[in-house]
């Protein structure tokens, strides 16, 4: 059982003193983060109840996020087992509640703990305790709205220098920095910080939520002079992409206010949905694309079903190809191999799509071959599941103009190859489910994939960003200049390939198809050529991409 726990008790003056046990750092793990809530609103129904002091026992405040949590998902895959935390606790909870509350904090108060202690109206701490926010070093960035409430406390330089270093403060520093309201001795730590409980309560001290502060920020050319100092100094450190993020969200909430930066996906998350379980998924397709998915698939646990036209399955063996390239390279082993291909099945028909829990449709560009395909798949397939596309170009509403089912149709546009590109974007349309979009975070989260939502237009983000630079290049080329020589100056800028060597590895075929697209959707604003049909003609494909579904 369980030793964590949340207890509460009221004094005579009218102050609750809501404690966190969970030995040995009080971390917040799934039971603490429920008895926080479950206390909070029995605090807020009391009358007796004027005002809160937030602590924990055994001589800490708390030391952050239980990340024993990430270990079991990353073992299950179910994020069932994440507590609903961040937002809600921190700022719906704490931060504006009608009752004041008041951080009295000894020992640590690192991470999630730190990031408790923000949300409260004052924080109280002993000379010595350690403040600190450490997440870049884990691998993530505070996810509880700390990017938006240190530099609204410390100012951003400082606020900035702490999470990039992952380095604790003291609170006696702390203090000096505005972090810290007051230093008591730890035998007066809760008297001290009952008092100033009170004191807000009553109107004697000033109610401030830390989140509506700006008073410690800069002007915005000045917030982005610093930022832009401290993005190149992050770039000298390799491999460390949460660095960058972090400043991100730091800049999303200067430049659009502390509630913009906390939030993560507007109407979709933190609306008390829950991602379903996805445990059969059936892909249309074994080309290029559709292999590369069912092996980002596979190799996560979750059962394939590969539709193909070709009665050799020509599918199945890339897929195997794939993952004897991964053993060969050596991250996967032939046991997990052996284990990976028996998820996946072959076959011809739709007969196996009563089973499914999502569809992912992955064949050439081609608007009325989609809309055909997903005329066939709404009839086949169970009534909860999903319709992806893996459409890089083509507006989901003519994708699924042929349906009665736009709230289950989503974008799922992987980047090639599959199994080895980090990144998904997710596509919703203004009738996309927002259940079809959580769903579908939380699938590509199972895939460690980077998921991105963005919404329904031609081209999306990636490729509507894409679309000028590779048409450049195009014109370019066309004026004589060695396309050798393009990829080499793109390459030196900065990026890991050039547009031509990336025309090569996605096929022809796809980059033609999308042509013809941005050629329609962007009328005037396109440079046209008849290179890529020549070389096609040519017998020049880039990789073979066969329509097969």
């Amino acid at each position: 059982m369980s030793k964590a726990s949340v207890s509460m008790k009221i004094g005579s003056d009218g102050v609750a003193i809501i404690t966190m046990s969970n030995p040995p750092v009080n971390a917040l793990g799934p039971a603490v983060i429920a008895g926080l809530k479950e206390k909070y609103a029995e605090a807020m129904s009391r009358r007796d109840v004027k005002a809160i002091v937030l602590t924990g026992e055994s001589g800490k405040f708390s030391g952050g996020f239980d990340i024993s949590v990430f270990i079991e998902v990353q073992k299950t895959g179910d994020l069932s087992v994440l507590p609903e935390v961040s937002v809600d606790l921190v700022m719906k909870t704490i931060e504006d509640a009608e009752k004041p509350s008041v951080a009295a904090i000894h020992g640590l108060a690192l991470g999630g703990g730190l990031e408790l202690a923000m949300g409260c109206h004052a924080r109280i701490s002993t000379p010595d305790a350690l403040l600190g926010l450490p997440e870049l070093s884990l691998g993530v960035i505070p996810g509880f709205g700390g990017t938006q409430r240190l530099p609204r406390l410390v100012g951003l330089q400082k606020a900035i220098e702490m999470m990039l270093l992952s380095k604790p403060i003291k609170a006696k520093e702390g203090y000096r920095n505005g972090l810290v309201d007051t230093i008591a001795p730890p035998e007066e730590l809760l008297t001290v910080a009952r008092r100033w409980a009170l004191a807000i309560a009553e109107g004697r001290k000033v109610w401030r939520k830390t989140l509506d502060r700006t008073d410690r920020l800069s002007a915005l050319y000045e917030t982005r002079q610093k930022l832009y100092a401290f993005r190149k100094d992050a770039e000298r450190t390799p491999n460390m992409p949460q660095n960058q993020l972090c400043l991100d969200a730091i800049e999303e909430g200067i430049v659009h206010g502390g509630y913009a930066g906390v939030l993560k996906v507007p109407n979709i998350t933190g609306v008390g949905l829950r991602p379903r379980p996805i445990r059969k998924v059936a892909i249309i397709g074994g080309g290029l694309m559709g292999s590369g998915i069912a092996t980002a698939l596979i190799l996560s646990d979750i059962h394939v079903v590969l539709k193909e036209r070709d009665p050799a399955f020509r599918g199945l063996k890339t897929v195997e190809a794939n993952l004897k390239g991964l053993v060969k390279k050596g991250p996967l082993t032939q046991e997990k191999m052996r284990k990976a291909l028996s998820f996946i099945k072959g076959v011809l028909d739709y007969s196996e799509f009563e089973y499914v829990d999502m569809v992912i449709e992955a064949v050439i560009e081609n608007a009325p071959l989609k809309q055909t395909i997903f005329n066939e798949v709404e009839k086949s397939c169970p009534p909860h599941c999903i319709l992806a596309t893996t459409t890089s170009t083509i507006d989901l509403n003519i994708v699924g103009k042929n349906t009665n089912s736009h709230d289950r149709i989503i974008g799922a546009h992987f980047f090639s190859p599959a199994h080895v590109m980090p990144l998904l974007e997710i596509v919703w349309s203004e009738k996309t489910s927002p259940q079809v979009i959580l769903d579908l975070m939380n699938i590509g989260k199972m895939m460690k994939k980077v998921p991105i939502v963005v919404q329904n237009c031609t081209g999306f983000a990636v490729n509507r960003t894409f679309f000028p630079y590779h048409h450049a290049s195009a014109l370019v080329l066309h004026l004589g200049v060695d396309p050798y020589r393009i990829d080499r100056v793109i390459r030196k800028f900065g990026m890991p390939m050039g547009p031509n060597q990336l025309a090569d590895l996605v096929g022809y075929g796809v980059v033609s198809a999308a042509n013809v697209i941005y050629s329609s959707a962007f009328k005037g604003r396109t440079f046209e050529s008849n290179l890529l049909e020549m070389m096609i003609q040519d017998g020049r494909k880039g990789p073979e991409v066969k329509p097969s579904h």
